[in-house]
């Protein structure tokens, strides 16, 4: 009997993610994932169990990579203040092929699935709540090098940016023109930057 070949995790989550990201959960189907992994449904179910564990899965990677990402744009940054502000003006230059994709994979998994979906909404929620921490980490370590006033509610700024963040993707999502996907990006970031104290 031949022996079935050994499949690629890393390239088999990369593919449910893109397809989970794109149509979502509950409209993602078995064929669907047959053909985007290239595996049977007997091999889907051998690696990963279960098709909400798959998910669960995605959604991981979705995050791992977005917070690598992000923190590769940050944490070596002079100008913590500079570098959040440029993070949400290059949003637009880097949106996906496919505007299914434009919106954040966390927020479009909140508003897609149902109540019987418990663990993947606290999953979405927790993967959420540490972007949070990481953009209000970030706001803090500006506020120590003097770039905003001592009393800045740096937590308060940080859910301010996300949100702004979430918004943007919604509008890339929705095929919004190039120049005003720049222009909003642009406002966005400028709101930001005036918060910058002014030397005396």
């Amino acid at each position: 009997m031949a022996r079935a070949h050994p499949y690629d995790r890393d390239a088999a989550l990369d593919a449910a993610m893109t397809l989970f990201w794109a149509k979502g959960y509950h409209a993602t189907s078995l064929k669907d994932l047959e053909s985007a992994l290239s595996m049977k449904p007997g091999s889907i179910y051998a690696a990963f169990s279960s098709k909400e564990a798959l998910f669960r899965a995605a959604l991981e990677k979705y995050f791992t990579t977005m917070n690598r990402a992000l923190r590769s744009d940050l944490d070596d940054a002079e100008s913590p203040l500079a570098a959040l502000a440029g993070y949400i003006r290059v949003m637009p230059r880097s949106a996906p092929d496919n505007p299914q994709q434009a919106a954040c994979m966390l927020v479009k998994t909140l508003l897609g699935i149902t109540s019987a979906d418990d663990i993947i909404a606290d999953d979405a929620r927790q993967y959420l709540d540490r972007m949070l921490a990481e953009f209000e980490a970030q706001f803090e370590r500006s506020k120590r090098l003097g770039e905003l006033p001592a009393d800045t509610d740096c937590r308060r700024l940080a859910r301010r940016y996300q949100s702004d963040i979430s918004a943007l993707k919604i509008e890339m999502h929705r095929g919004t023109d190039a120049d005003e996907l720049a222009a909003l990006a642009d406002d966005m970031a400028s709101q930001f930057e005036a918060l910058r104290v002014t030397p005396a």
